[in-house]
């Protein structure tokens, strides 16, 4: 048997195992339906009529089609977290590492699976917010005319936020795996994702120097990681759009990391 043949088999059971399950086609329909929608909401309710002249407004208007990630990123936690703490829940996870005893085999194949289930559904959520801020920001004063052309992927900047807010989906399902790897408990896992992703850059707000708090959010794994949508002022970022993803990446890898350790080490 040939190294490759293990893998593709684990890939294919994991593969079989989420297709299967009813929420996994409602959790990602979630995941595009509501990265699109809250996309396309934030961006009907902004226009040019609060600012001195619709020029003078400085909306980054890439940025606000694509904030509807915000919510599309929490069915991407639960489907994600039920990946692997659901086996736990229901014991399949024993039939599961009696089929294939290699652990890592196991979770890498679920980490593949699941990345690729979240970079197409979060590919169409991303085209939709695209589209959606393409027909609506003309009409709120977001012309061409007023400093603001079309959203376009022909853009290179907005080709990188697009680009960048599917992989910021991709990570963060990768970073849940890990957790859920790692305690096993759906409500633990649940918890301390979203509190990591949407509690603690509002408790970064609450810091008073303002240097600390600027180097506290280029190390908070959704404001650094949704710095990638930033395509105007850059200079005023607490970290760059790339590097910002980077430490979303790196919260990723080291979920991952723990999650491993302890699902190799652990008798289940």
């Amino acid at each position: 048997m040939t190294p490759t043949r293990p893998a593709l088999l684990a890939a294919h059971a994991e593969w079989t195992k989420l297709r299967t399950l009813p929420a996994t086609a409602w959790l990602l329909l979630a995941v595009a339906a509501g990265t699109a929608l809250a996309g396309a909401a934030a961006t009907a309710a902004v226009d040019t009529s609060h600012c001195p002249s619709p020029a003078e407004c400085f909306e980054d208007t890439t940025r606000l089609g694509l904030s509807g990630v915000r919510l599309g990123q929490i069915p991407v936690v639960v489907l994600a977290c039920t990946a692997i703490t659901g086996e736990y829940g229901t014991g399949t996870i024993q039939p599961t590492l009696a089929a294939s005893p290699r652990r890592h085999p196991v979770l890498a194949a679920k980490a593949a699976v699941l990345a690729a289930l979240v970079l197409v559904s979060g590919t169409i959520g991303v085209l939709g917010s695209l589209a959606a801020g393409r027909l609506l920001l003309p009409g709120n004063g977001f012309t061409a005319a007023n400093g603001y052309p079309p959203l376009s992927l022909a853009d290179g900047p907005t080709l990188r936020a697009a680009v960048g807010t599917v992989l910021y989906l991709v990570l963060v399902a990768l970073l849940t795996l890990g957790v859920g790897t790692a305690v096993r408990d759906t409500a633990a896992a649940l918890t301390g994702v979203l509190a990591l992703l949407l509690v603690a850059p509002a408790l970064v707000q609450l810091v008073g120097d303002p240097r600390w708090q600027e180097r506290l959010e280029a190390l908070t794994p959704m404001t650094a990681g949704l710095s990638v949508q930033a395509t105007t002022r850059l200079a005023e970022l607490p970290i760059g759009p790339w590097p910002g993803l980077g430490v979303l990446a790196a919260y990723a890898a080291a979920a991952l990391l723990l999650g491993g350790l302890a699902f190799a080490v652990r008798d289940i």
